[in-house]
Order: C-alpha cells, then sequence, then structure tokens
C-alpha cells in the first residue's frame, strides 16, 4: 500500500519520499502489521482554502476521505491528494510545506504517530 511520506531534509526544506507498506496475505485480502496512533481527529476543509508554509503540528498520517488538495514541497515539488490518498506527515521542523485545497469540502483523518515509530522498512 503506497504512502507519501513529507520530511524535513538536511536543507531545512521539506521532501516527498514515496514509502510501501508491506503488506500480508490472508484469506481476506492482504494486511499490514499494526501501527500505532495516539487518537483520530476529523477535518473538513472548504474549496479554496490555502494555508501557506507551515509544519505538521506532529507526527501524523493524513487520510484524504473526500476532496482534493495539493501540497507544495519547501523544495518547489508539488503533488495532490484525493480520495484514499494516504501522507505521512512528518515534516514537523524546517522550512515547512503549503496546503491549497483544490476540490472541496475536503474531508480527512488525522491519525497521530508516536515520534519514535519507525518506517524505514517501507521505502521504496
Amino acid at each position: 500500500m503506497k504512502v507519501t511520506r513529507i520530511y524535513t531534509g538536511p536543507d531545512n526544506e521539506s521532501h516527498f519520499e514515496d514509502l510501501d507498506v508491506p503488506l500480508k496475505t490472508n484469506r481476506y485480502g492482504s494486511l499490514s502489521e499494526a501501527v500505532p496512533v495516539g487518537g483520530v481527529m476529523f477535518r473538513e476543509t472548504p474549496s479554496g482554502a490555502s494555508l501557506d508554509f507551515h509544519n505538521a503540528p506532529q507526527r501524523q498520517f493524513v487520510i484524504t476521505l473526500w476532496g482534493s488538495c495539493e501540497v507544495e514541497c519547501g523544495d518547489g515539488d508539488k503533488r495532490h491528494f484525493g480520495a484514499g490518498d494516504i501522507l505521512l506527515a512528518d515534516d514537523t521542523t524546517g522550512h515547512g510545506h503549503i496546503t491549497r485545497d483544490l476540490e472541496g469540502p475536503r474531508r480527512s483523518i488525522f491519525l497521530p504517530l508516536p515520534a519514535d515509530f519507525d518506517v524505514s522498512g517501507w521505502r521504496v
């Protein structure tokens, strides 16, 4: 299962990284190992909203349920996220990123992660 990570590089700018969550086949599809999360938050953002450079307030998965947005990294790279896309917001320091809502209202869920959660085994 694909996840896009946004993180702060040594240059203090945010960058994208593609991850692939390992899944194990079972009798009803495929399933990952359990990921520890610290709760769930729900957000609805109006179409056309924009949030200038900011950092993720904590390490968290952002899963878009409805609508779409564009995220721009500090290095200028841009990606679109729509329904079903998973972003690991991991740029809690540095220059941050810009979020622009394209189609809305955008509905998302946020799943905070422990600071020590290791995704190195998910690298493509």
